[in-house]
């Protein structure tokens, strides 16, 4: 199977805007990645370079107003998601394609148990009977190493905890074996012990399910354990793009080599951890040229002048940096 083929999500300048009165929003201003069968992409950036909103985007849930898709186009097989109406989203939305959101607390319903909500999502979806749908759900929850499945399906949110919370919000994506499972930092609120195990289900989940996965985080160590190819993401655009080996091995945005240089790193005896300066740009207004020049420690004239091309170091491994032109 060649590569265009097995290529099962494709995003092409997607731009997304937010239309304030403070100014238009440029949240997402030019993306372009594709997601292949059975593989994880990792979008990887700082807060507020647009991840998010990019996988928004993909399922059609930005608010608008303020927000919209100005351009560009989101094609999963031979659909633009972009040019859909909101039934055939609606369709497509948790069955095909289904998203675990960063906040478990916000994502998850406080007025319903948890075992009724994953219920629901499956009914909404499948032609099942209720008890099929509950007996289905205890299986999903079990498959997430919930203990005392039978009580964590009567339990409301509030009575789990975090680790808790985020293993039932997976089970609940996963009730329709979607083809695509889009995960927004399902490890940013959780301890390290926990964290660890949500990765493991992830990896489990790759494995025997063959489920493509896109997996967002500003951790490139997270990137490491799990990812197959990652997407460096700023300003709204994405500046790197190479298989995780590539990227964390041999980075060539300055960037992308600020952010690994930002992992701890036990062989170090200084007791301050390395940082990039200055902070993330406001969408509203960005930089011109590179939108990382001002924080650069490469920068150069040009970088403030014109924004660079997106050139190929090899055939995997693509990066938008005057350095490298």
């Amino acid at each position: 199977m060649n590569a265009m083929s097995n290529v099962i999500l494709k995003i092409t300048n997607l731009k997304t805007h937010f239309f304030t009165r403070r100014g238009v929003v440029k949240a997402v201003d030019g993306v372009d990645f594709e997601l292949r069968r059975g593989e994880c992409l990792c979008l990887v950036g700082e807060s507020g370079c647009g991840k998010t909103v990019t996988a928004l985007s993909i399922l059609g849930l930005i608010d608008s107003p303020p927000g919209r898709i100005v351009d560009g186009e989101v094609r999963y097989d031979n659909l633009d998601l972009v040019k859909c109406s909101a039934r055939q989203l609606r369709q497509i939305r948790g069955k095909e394609i289904a998203m675990v959101f960063q906040e478990a607390q916000s994502a998850l319903n406080p007025v319903l148990t948890v075992g009724d909500q994953i219920i629901e999502q499956m009914k909404i979806h499948l032609p099942m009977e209720h008890r099929e749908a509950r007996n289905r759900a205890l299986s999903l929850l079990e498959e997430m190493g919930v203990p005392s499945v039978e009580r964590v399906m009567s339990s409301y949110p509030h009575q789990l905890s975090g680790g808790m919370k985020q293993r039932a919000l997976i089970a609940m994506s996963l009730t329709c074996d979607p083809q695509i499972l889009i995960a927004d930092e399902p490890t940013t609120a959780v301890d390290v012990t926990i964290k660890a195990q949500i990765l493991d289900i992830f990896r489990d989940l790759k494995a025997k399910r063959q489920m493509s996965l896109v997996f967002i985080t500003h951790d490139l160590a997270v990137v490491a354990e799990i990812g197959d190819r990652a997407v460096v993401i700023y300003g709204g655009k994405n500046i790197e793009s190479a298989p995780v080996s590539e990227i964390i091995g041999s980075p060539k945005h300055p960037y992308t080599a600020g952010l690994i240089g930002c992992l701890p790193d036990i062989s170090q005896t200084t007791d301050r951890l390395a940082s990039i300066p200055g902070n993330t740009p406001s969408p509203i207004d960005l930089p011109q040229g590179c939108s990382f020049h001002p924080r650069c420690s490469k920068v150069m004239e040009v970088c403030s002048q014109r924004e660079p091309a997106q050139i190929a170091i090899s055939q995997e491994h693509q990066v938008s940096c005057h350095l490298n032109q």
